[in-house]
């Protein structure tokens, strides 16, 4: 099975718009030009695929992807 970093990467090249640039987690949202709009779209997607749900005072304190990620990886076990 793929990494938890891996599989985010995944899922923000299918569906985030971040202008053919590799996917970097260590940038904010903002730096690369999602709007919180996709953001929040984003989140829900990330819910379906890992199977969690992300309370909005837990994604509000996700200042880049790598913090989603070890989010993630925390909920895992």
């Amino acid at each position: 099975m793929a990494s938890t970093e891996d599989r985010i990467k995944q899922l923000v090249q299918e569906n985030l718009q971040i202008d053919g640039r590799a996917v970097d987690l260590d940038v904010s949202a903002a730096d690369s030009g999602v709007s919180s709009m996709d953001i929040v779209g984003f989140l829900r997607v990330v819910e379906g695929e890992f199977n969690v749900t992300i309370p909005p005072a837990e994604a509000a304190k996700f200042s880049n992807l790598r913090s989603l990620v070890d989010y993630l990886d925390s909920q895992a076990g």
